[in-house]
């Protein structure tokens, strides 16, 4: 019997290598407190997070064991910006042009990408540490929303999601009952936050009411299998959600209901992290891929109408 589908399978597409981490700035031998804690010491060269393109087409990426903040050109050369004493994880550039970093044991930093010189902009809240930021997002305002991780999961669902006005330093927690928050977008209004809830293995959809509270939230988009779940988020141009399924190195396009119409496949490892939307038409995913050290690429055919959403627009 033909089993038929309520609308049609997605396109499965596969990711080419845009670039790799240099073996000079490869570290196997190096050993680092995250791999101590994170992978049971075992040895790790790199493990990139964070992509985030600049106006001129630049590639920031970082590497959490070292503290490491690096920028692929158009072409793919690499080079490194910055190496300080933390964690980076997320990064996302201000409508103003200004870095920010989501790190997990400093809070929420800034990068002089001239001088490499990375300072704190919000280390607590309140005085109360934070449990271990993850990544990070700006609405069209500039306000700061982030995530908390630290190490929550079905056994202590306790992580956090902040949003952080830099301009009045009003920081309010938006929701603190999560599984293992990670990465996030808002919807094209800004109306409503997509959440990656990584041990929980979904996508949480969190609205927002007038006031700017968090009310009904729910489940998004439910996954199953691999060894961790979703991760980095991103937002195409018609308001559909893309999901990083890292530990099965998949990339999965959805619409702006939750269908999938596109999936793309890591020639590499599993270790599909996070994306960002580039190219001169922004029809281009680029994927960190942390097992490999390298910085995947899909490019969506034309008809597919699969596109970023654009970032800069209200600078």
């Amino acid at each position: 019997m033909t089993q038929t589908y309520p609308f049609p399978e997605p396109v499965v597409l596969d990711a080419t290598v845009f670039t790799a981490l240099p073996a000079p700035f490869r570290r196997p031998d190096t050993p680092s407190y995250w791999a101590e804690k994170n992978r049971r010491g075992q040895p790790v060269d790199s493990f990139l997070e964070g992509p985030s393109f600049d106006r001129a087409g630049n590639l920031y990426f970082v590497d959490i064991p070292f503290g490491r903040v690096f920028r692929a050109a158009p072409e793919g050369t690499v080079a490194q910006i910055a190496e300080y004493d933390g964690q980076p994880n997320g990064l996302k550039i201000h409508r103003d042009g200004r870095i920010f970093l989501a790190d997990y044991r400093r809070g929420i930093m800034r990068l002089d990408p001239d001088t490499g010189t990375v300072t704190t902009a919000l280390g607590d809240a309140d005085t109360e540490g934070f449990k271990g930021c993850n990544d990070l997002h700006f609405d069209r305002d500039g306000v700061l929303y982030f995530t908390d991780q630290g190490q929550t999961g079905l056994q202590d669902p306790s992580g956090r999601v902040w949003r952080w006005d830099e301009r009045s330093g009003q920081l309010d927690c938006l929701i603190d009952k999560v599984p293992s928050p990670n990465g996030l977008v808002l919807d094209l209004a800004d109306h409503v936050l997509f959440l990656a809830v990584t041990r929980a293995n979904a996508v949480w959809r969190l609205p927002f009411s007038g006031s700017g509270r968090v009310i009904k939230a729910g489940l998004f988009l439910q996954f199953s299998g691999g060894r961790a779940g979703p991760d980095g988020l991103a937002l195409t141009s018609a308001g559909g959600v893309v999901v990083c399924q890292t530990g099965m190195g998949l990339v999965w396009v959805h619409d702006a209901l939750g269908r999938p119409i596109a999936v793309v496949r890591s020639p590499k490892g599993l270790g599909t992290t996070n994306c960002a939307f580039g190219g001169p038409e922004g029809r281009t995913l680029y994927i960190t891929e942390s097992d490999s050290g390298c910085i995947l690429k899909a490019e969506f055919p034309p008809e597919l109408g699969i596109s970023g959403a654009k970032m800069f627009a209200h600078a």
